[in-house]
C-alpha cells in the first residue's frame, strides 16, 4: 500500500486541500494523511511538494501517431490544401514514422501528463508501438475505403487488425476499438457492418465527421473543393453517402464524433438524442481553417465532450496541456473559471466516461492513474486553480499508473 499527499487533490467534489489518497493498482481510500497513516501503518508515504496539485491522468481521446514524423511538411491554412499535400506526402511521412519515433511521441504525451489514449489507426503500423507504451491505449482500428469494387478486401484487412488488438488486450493495456474515418471516405455498406461489429463486441466507437465547410458542400451537393478531389484521385464526382444517413448509421450504438465544427443544431440534437459524444481538437480545427466547435452548443445540449490533440499531421505538439490552453482562448465567450474546470473535466472524467474506462476520477475503486501538477506559486484559491493548472502547466511533476510511478 501506499500514501501521496498534495497541496490540492483534484476529486469528483472538487479541489481538497491537504489531502491523501491511499492506493496500490487501484485507488483504496481518500482522506486526509493520519486516519489513512493509522488504517495502512505498513504503507510508503509520499507527499508530491510545495504547491502541487493530484490529479487523476489525463487522457488524449483522439491522436494519429502514423504522422508523427511531420513537422514542416504539411500545408496548412485551408482543410482542401492541407488534404492535397497529406496525399501527395503520405506514403514519404509513413516511411519516416517507425516504432522508435511513434514510442517518442508517447512519452510526449507522458510527460504532459497522459496516461491513457486513445490511438487512431489506418493500417495497424502503431500497434507495436502503443504495446510498448506504458499508457493505457483504446486502440481505433480505423475503416477506410470507399471504392466498392475493395470494399470487401479492406473490410476483411480491417477485421484482421481488430482481432490483432484483441489479441494483446489484456496484457498490455490495450483496449480494441473501432474508428470510421468520415463520411466521404467509407462505403456505407462496409459502414453498417463496422457498426455492428463494434455493436456486438462491445468495442468503443468513433468517427470524423463535418470537420470541415469543404465536407458539408460535398455531402450535401456534390460540390466545392471535395469535387475536384474526388475526381482527381478517385475518377469520381459524386458523394457516396449523405449527412443524414451518415448520421443514421450510429443510431443503435453511441459513438465518440471527432470535429463536428460545421454540424448544425439539428445535427447536434440528433447526437445528443443517441447518447454520442464529441472529441473537440481546436488547434486542428484552425490549423486547417475548420473553424469553432461551439461547446457552448454542446453544453446546451447536455452533449458530452472531450479535448484533444489529433495528430502531428495537424498539430505542432501532443502536449495535453498545450491544447487545453488553444481550448480556453478560443472559447473566448465562455466564462472563464467555468470554463477552466470544464475542460479539466474533458480531459479527466468525462474522456473517461466516453473511453468507459475505469479511470478519470479519484476516488475509491477507481486505477490508480495519477498526474502531478506543481504551479509556480500558491494559488489564491480553490476555485483558481483548474485555470492556474491550464495557463502555468508545460508538463507534469509527477506521473503513475496502475500505481506505478512512471515519472
Amino acid at each position: 500500500m501506499n500514501l501521496i499527499t498534495a497541496d490540492y487533490i483534484y476529486t469528483p467534489d472538487g479541489f481538497l486541500e491537504n489531502a491523501t489518497v491511499a492506493y496500490s493498482e487501484k485507488i483504496e481510500a481518500v482522506d486526509t494523511l493520519k486516519p489513512l497513516a493509522e488504517r495502512y501503518p505498513d504503507a510508503d508515504i509520499h507527499y508530491a511538494g510545495k504547491n502541487s496539485v493530484l490529479y487523476p491522468g489525463f487522457i488524449n481521446t483522439h491522436v494519429h501517431l502514423e504522422f508523427s514524423a511531420n513537422s514542416t511538411t504539411l500545408k496548412y491554412g485551408t482543410f482542401m490544401s492541407w488534404l492535397d499535400s497529406v496525399v501527395e506526402n503520405r506514403n514519404e511521412l509513413l516511411q519516416k514514422c517507425d516504432n522508435a519515433l511513434m514510442l517518442r511521441k508517447t512519452e510526449e504525451m507522458l510527460h504532459s501528463g497522459v496516461t491513457t489514449f486513445g490511438a487512431i489507426s489506418s493500417f495497424g503500423a502503431e500497434l507495436e508501438a502503443c504495446m510498448e507504451a506504458p499508457q493505457r491505449v483504446v486502440f481505433f482500428n480505423e475503416l477506410i475505403g470507399s471504392n466498392a469494387a475493395y470494399a470487401d478486401t479492406l473490410y476483411n484487412d480491417f477485421l484482421e487488425r481488430i482481432k490483432a488488438s484483441q489479441h494483446c488486450a489484456e496484457e498490455d493495456r490495450i483496449t480494441p476499438a473501432i474508428a470510421i474515418h468520415s463520411p466521404y471516405s467509407v462505403h456505407p455498406v462496409i459502414l453498417q457492418r463496422a457498426v455492428q461489429v463494434a455493436k456486438q463486441n462491445n468495442l468503443p466507437l468513433s468517427a470524423h465527421f463535418l470537420e470541415s465547410q469543404a465536407e458539408r458542400e460535398w455531402l450535401e451537393d456534390g460540390n466545392g473543393g471535395f469535387k475536384a478531389f474526388f475526381e482527381k484521385y478517385f475518377n469520381t464526382s459524386t458523394p457516396l453517402t449523405t449527412i443524414d444517413e451518415f448520421i443514421h448509421a450510429f443510431d443503435t450504438y453511441p459513438a465518440h464524433f471527432t470535429h463536428c465544427v460545421q454540424a448544425n443544431e439539428e445535427e447536434l440534437a440528433h447526437l445528443a438524442s443517441k447518447g454520442h459524444s464529441v472529441a473537440h481538437c481546436p488547434r486542428s480545427n484552425r490549423l486547417l481553417g475548420c473553424g469553432r466547435l461551439p461547446i457552448e452548443k454542446l453544453k446546451a445540449l447536455n452533449i458530452p465532450f472531450s479535448v484533444a490533440t489529433d495528430g502531428l499531421s495537424s498539430n505542432w505538439s501532443l502536449n495535453i496541456f498545450d491544447e487545453l490552453r488553444a481550448a480556453l482562448m478560443m472559447h473566448y465567450t465562455e466564462p472563464m473559471e467555468a470554463l477552466s474546470h470544464q475542460l479539466i473535466r474533458s480531459v479527466t472524467s468525462d474522456a473517461a466516461r466516453i473511453l468507459r474506462l475505469n479511470v478519470g476520477r479519484i476516488e475509491a475503486g477507481r486505477e490508480s492513474d495519477f498526474a502531478v501538477v506543481t504551479l509556480p506559486d500558491a494559488p489564491s484559491s480553490a476555485e483558481d486553480i483548474a485555470l492556474q493548472t491550464i495557463l502555468h502547466a508545460q508538463k507534469a511533476s509527477e506521473v503513475y499508473i496502475a500505481g506505478e510511478k512512471i515519472l
